[in-house]
């Protein structure tokens, strides 16, 4: 069998292959990044350790912010893999192989394979969506659980017969997404109906027994957890949890501000080139067949929905506006089919976006091992005496390789501007995209260390020096999950191990270790029972002995 046959009979084993090779080597090469990544990954190591799968916890005290679905995919790969990096981000990476199959099958339901292929090829061959993917944060579950519901709740209203088992999909979809990340998930979802139907002038289903047993699925999986946490520990976990996601909506979290038009800078420059291909989408009229065009309407409502929604919300986290990915991925596949259909060439002015835009990430990553050889250049213009104490870790940056994101970039500029040239639009597009993807892995593993070892590597390694002993560990002056993970912090001790008064004047029965910043270090050596016992990278590390 050729290959070419062998690619049109069995399509789903290529995509995987291919996303499995993009996403799962080297999950492990780099410690997890404080606060996310961390955070997720020791919910999970404590549901080990202390045997309750059902109650998220940190320092092994009840943990309001989020649901355990996520960390009960993390901590079933921690048992296949063990506890570590590795096992942490193995989750996305599957639901990444799980989603390029999906958007195949969709896209291919909706007409030409092409369609599929391009939109799988913009999903992995743009930054942030295929970033997100060898990450150890909830959103990339969260969102396909919504897009899922999203996209059987659609389909049920085109296959009138079968309606019923599309609703239930779609509900227990949504449920999952609630259980991943919290009530938002109904928000959204409820938001994209009210919004369609008002855009429409008419409800995807008239009759109200669709709509009940839609609402009826999506509670299925929530209020099970809901009523077991309730049944076994009473309803204050449950309480506090539903606090806190309205308070996570009306109020800045932990100082996470942005200016409004935030997620808009994000999404332009995060999701290229998929951003600058769907721009034209958003405005052109009708070219597709009618499941087509209906479809499209949903992923421009999606879009809108969560864009507007994430922009008013206050608090402002790049991983907030993700769920755009989805719409921002087809709107892009769906005009550049068009245009392939149609045998037109790309207009003038997203030629010279591309080309601008690539030469702008091309330059920016070819100056960063410069500047890393050259650090004296940036010290003038830094304010804060951490980030400037953090360059001074010692991290390499002779290699040539450092360079090859850029060149892979250049390359596939190259390539696009030279098949445009030859009036093949459909290889010069595929150079932009596959260029992107190699860029993206590339990236990963020439920089993301480097940027971890400035960052936050002296803080991990002084913990994990302390893994294992009987002692407790603080960060003092700021948040941090490195302590818990990477201290591998148990469950024993005293009632008062987390009352940091008590840490640092009472009367302690282990020794405790604190970690703060070097520019709030002189609040630590005010208490004279610590023992400054060195200092690295920005980081300051104290000792007090046992009573």
């Amino acid at each position: 069998m050729t290959m070419a046959r062998f690619v049109e009979r069995h399509p789903g084993i290529l995509i995987a292959a291919i996303a499995a090779l993009l996403f799962v080597p080297f999950l492990g090469g780099v410690h997890l990044f404080d606060w996310d990544e961390i955070n997720f990954a020791e919910i999970s190591r404590e549901m080990i350790v202390s045997g309750d799968y059902l109650r998220p916890q940190i320092g092994f005290q009840p943990f309001y912010e989020k649901p355990p679905l996520f960390p009960w995919m993390q901590a079933a790969a921690m048992q296949l893999c063990g506890v570590g990096e590795f096992a942490a981000r193995l989750p996305n990476a599957l639901c990444g192989i799980a989603t390029l199959l999906l958007l195949f099958r969709i896209g291919s339901s909706m007409g030409e394979r092409r369609l599929g292929w391009l939109w799988v090829a913009f999903y992995a061959g743009s930054i942030l969506p295929h970033l997100y993917f060898r990450s150890g944060i909830i959103d990339p579950w969260f969102n396909l659980f919504i897009f899922y519901g999203l996209y059987r709740f659609w389909k049920g209203t085109l296959e009138p017969a079968r309606a019923r088992r599309h609703l239930l999909m779609a509900g227990t979809s949504l449920g999952a997404a609630v259980l991943a990340k919290g009530p938002v998930a109904w928000l959204i979802a409820g938001l994209c109906v009210v919004v369609y139907s008002a855009w429409q002038r008419r409800l995807p289903y008239r009759r109200f027994a669709p709509w009940l047993l839609f609402a009826g699925a999506t509670l299925v999986l929530p209020l099970f957890w809901f009523g077991l946490e309730v049944l076994i520990d009473g309803p204050e976990f449950v309480v506090e949890f539903l606090r806190y996601q309205l308070r996570l909506l009306l109020t800045p979290d932990a100082g996470h501000r942005g200016f409004p038009g935030y997620h808009v800078v994000v999404l332009l420059l995060g999701c290229f080139p998929a951003s600058l291909f769907a721009l034209p989408a958003f405005r052109r009229k009708a070219v597709g067949n009618p499941a087509q065009e209906d479809f499209r309407k949903w992923m421009l409502v999606l879009f809108w929905v969560v864009l507007v929604l994430f922009s008013l919300v206050r608090t402002k986290i790049v991983h907030y506006s993700s769920l755009c990915y989805f719409p921002l991925t087809f709107l892009a596949a769906y005009y550049v089919d068009f245009l392939l259909r149609q045998k037109r060439a790309l207009p003038g002015w997203l030629r010279i976006s591309l080309v601008a835009t690539t030469l702008i990430y091309a330059f920016a990553t070819a100056l960063l091992p410069w500047l890393g050889q050259h650090t004296e250049v940036l010290l003038p213009h830094l304010n804060d005496p951490f980030a400037a104490a953090n360059l001074q870790a010692e991290v390499d940056w002779s290699s040539p390789l450092n360079y090859l994101p850029a060149a892979l970039l250049l390359l596939s500029l190259i390539l696009f501007l030279s098949s445009l040239r030859n009036g093949r639009p459909g290889p010069a597009i595929l150079s932009v995209l596959v260029g992107t993807a190699l860029f993206v892995q590339a990236g990963l593993y020439c920089f993301v260390g480097k940027i971890e070892a400035y960052s936050q590597r002296a803080a991990v390694e002084f913990c994990e020096s302390l893994a294992g002993q009987e002692v407790y560990i603080k960060a003092v002056g700021y948040k941090s999950y490195v302590p818990f993970f990477y201290g591998k912090i148990d469950a024993d001790g005293s009632p008062s191990r987390h009352d940091q008064n008590w840490l640092l004047t009472g009367p302690i029965d282990r020794d405790a270790f604190f970690l703060t910043k070097i520019h709030r270090a002189d609040a630590l050596r005010a208490f004279p029972d610590l023992e400054e016992i060195g200092q690295k990278n920005g980081f300051v590390f104290f000792r007090r002995k046992k009573k």
